[in-house]
């Protein structure tokens, strides 16, 4: 899929130059994006007639230097940039496209924050060190999220950020050290499970007492629109702050293309398989 504009409120667009995902964790269970996939699996010609099988798409590495004016940018909306199939040759190839399109800020998350954190210490520490892009972990519980905050804090980042989302229960004290932001949201849908306001206001507070920005996505529930976004009577929309960066010449953004264009066909659209164990 090329430029979407997204409804989710802490970003302008999505880009998915990786397709599907597997489960890992609690968080995942009522997974949308799987949801959404699955619903045109086997309709010929559709991105996703594969469903939420993991593959690449190749075809999308190019769309952000396309995009003249300048967005935030979530990066894989619909999979895990970090899922164990994906080669790490074709992660560094998106990296690489974020490096070039520095005029947007990149927002990369992951639930597989140990992958992330390494890749980060080593073949990504280029791309780490650039403050317009954003490396963020999943924290859902205390069991599964709580690690994968201390990985993302030992990987050399400009810029890390927490989605606590779908919270599904009292974190309790967290360590915001080193983290320069943090999402709270509920989880919506039919069977959407329950969130507290008490654990929302706990990871509010802490963030206001760390001086972390805080950016509270929604209530979630069946019908998430009625339950709102309102917390303690108003909104919370802080994030980090953004880098202004002149936008290049057409011909320079063309000639960016144009190289890497000419790698893409190196990339296979096959389904991925299985060559790492956990």
């Amino acid at each position: 899929m090329a430029n979407i504009k997204s409804s989710i409120e802490w970003t302008d667009a999505t880009w998915n130059p990786t397709r599907g995902c597997t489960k890992i964790s609690p968080g995942c269970k009522h997974c949308y994006a799987e949801t959404f996939a699955e619903r045109f699996r086997g309709v010929e010609g559709h991105p996703y007639e594969l469903g939420f099988t993991p593959r690449l798409a190749p075809n999308q590495l190019v769309e952000p230097l396309r995009w003249a004016q300048p967005k935030l940018v979530f990066v894989n909306s619909m999979s895990d940039l970090f899922l164990d199939v994906v080669p790490a040759d074709y992660i560094r190839a998106v990296a690489r496209v974020m490096r070039w399109a520095r005029w947007h800020t990149f927002q990369v998350l992951t639930k597989r924050a140990d992958r992330m954190a390494t890749m980060l210490r080593g073949p990504l520490a280029r791309a780490a060190s650039k403050s317009h892009i954003w490396w963020g972990v999943s924290v859902e519980d205390r069991k599964h999220g709580l690690p994968c905050i201390d990985h993302l804090r030992s990987a050399p980042a400009a810029v890390r950020f927490l989605s606590v989302e779908p919270l599904l229960e009292d974190l309790g004290e967290l360590d915001l050290s080193g983290i320069h932001w943090v999402i709270v949201g509920g989880e919506s849908g039919p069977r959407a499970r329950p969130m507290k306001s008490r654990w929302v206001k706990s990871i509010r507070d802490q963030c206001e007492a760390a001086d972390v920005p805080f950016f509270f996505k929604q209530w979630g529930g069946v019908n998430k629109q009625k339950a709102g976004r309102l917390l303690s009577g108003r909104t919370y929309d802080d994030m980090p702050v953004r880098e202004v960066v002149a936008v290049p010449s057409r011909a320079e953004r063309g000639a960016l293309i144009a190289r890497l264009e000419r790698s893409v066909a190196q990339w296979s659209t096959e389904p991925l398989v299985q060559i790492r164990k956990r």
